[in-house]
């Protein structure tokens, strides 16, 4: 699909159809996600695929009455990371080093200087860093969902606290961003055919 029917296409589901998606088309679209931009290439966030219906049912009471959380083919939490620090970039080196076939000197002045960017930064700084580049994620998912006719549905308004304790993030190092409703939208969804509304495109670009 061309990404500017895919994007007039996506909209934010109300109601999703009981229809599964198929696992390959998920792993395909979390493969997307893996895969988007992240600064330094850091990474410093997680997505977690509830795949139990009644963990799902443990977050309904935390996702202030969504029922798409329980009724939705699949439901992914991003999940930022809360250390961050050497350890972040030794475990970005060490994929470089497999992935690139260099050299611990090669790469060694880059890794001081990443080092060196986060040492500058509070630990709240990190961790809203860290948020920040999960929502980066978030966007490639619900582009990559768009082109791939998957319906989609992202969500802040949960108790992020709660989620973390039912999901045994805290344990993992990690604390909770958003989360996203994924599967196919229900033919009762009159939202579905709504023209989208958005700023026309010399509102919405400045040029300077």
């Amino acid at each position: 699909m061309d990404i500017h029917a895919a994007l007039d296409w996506r909209y934010a589901a109300r109601e999703f159809s009981p229809e599964s998606l198929e696992d390959q088309a998920v792993e395909s679209l979390l493969d997307a996600t893996r895969k988007s931009a992240s600064s330094y290439g850091l990474q410093p966030y997680r997505v977690i695929l509830v795949e139990s219906a009644s963990v799902r049912r443990d977050l309904l009471p935390h996702s202030f009455g969504q029922q798409k959380v329980r009724e939705c083919s699949h439901l992914v939490v991003f999940a930022a990371e809360t250390r961050i620090g050497d350890d972040t970039v030794d475990r970005y080196i060490e994929r470089h080093l497999q992935a690139r076939g260099s050299s611990l000197k090669e790469v060694a002045g880059y890794a001081a200087h990443m080092k060196g960017a986060l040492a500058s930064k509070s630990e709240l700084e990190k961790r809203q860093w860290a948020h920040q580049q999960a929502y980066i994620a978030l966007g490639t998912l619900l582009s990559a969902a768009a082109v791939m006719a998957i319906d989609s549905c992202p969500m802040t308004g949960i108790d992020a606290s709660a989620y973390d304790q039912v999901l045994g993030l805290k344990e993992r190092g990690l604390e909770t961003s958003a989360i996203v409703a994924l599967g196919h939208r229900s033919a009762r969804d009159h939202t579905a055919g709504l023209t989208k509304v958005r700023l026309d495109y010399d509102d919405f670009v400045i040029r300077v």
